[in-house]
């Protein structure tokens, strides 16, 4: 049972996090009337998210430390909710950052890595 809730919590984690990056992009295609600029908005600002995120939060992050990691995650999955609510999307928003809030608060909480074993 402790391996369906770990990986069940972990694989949350990986959709809010794809999620994020999609709302970067449809934010991004969003914010602008130019095609140029909107181009450049949606695919530009999950790249560079998706490098933060590689550099600082991901699991094998080669410069993160649980203070650089926290923050990261923060500004992403806070950035990604503003996205919403600036489009918007205000219940949408509430819920994405809550889902993320819990999930990442039960990972913390319950040591539950892709390496952790039960204790």
């Amino acid at each position: 049972m402790y391996e369906i809730w770990r990986w069940s919590n972990l694989g949350l984690a990986f959709v809010v996090e794809l999620a994020g990056l999609a709302v970067f992009a449809w934010w991004g295609w969003n914010a602008s009337s130019s095609t140029a600029l909107r181009l450049v908005l949606a695919i530009g600002l999950p790249v560079a998210a998706a490098v933060i995120w590689g550099l600082f939060a991901a699991p094998t992050a080669s410069y993160g430390n649980p203070v650089i990691t926290t923050v990261v995650k923060v500004a992403f999955f806070g950035l990604a909710g503003l996205a919403l609510w600036t489009r918007d999307h205000h219940i949408l928003a509430t819920v994405f950052v809550l889902v993320v809030a819990a999930n990442l608060v039960i990972i913390r909480a319950g040591h539950l890595t892709a390496a952790a074993t039960p204790s």
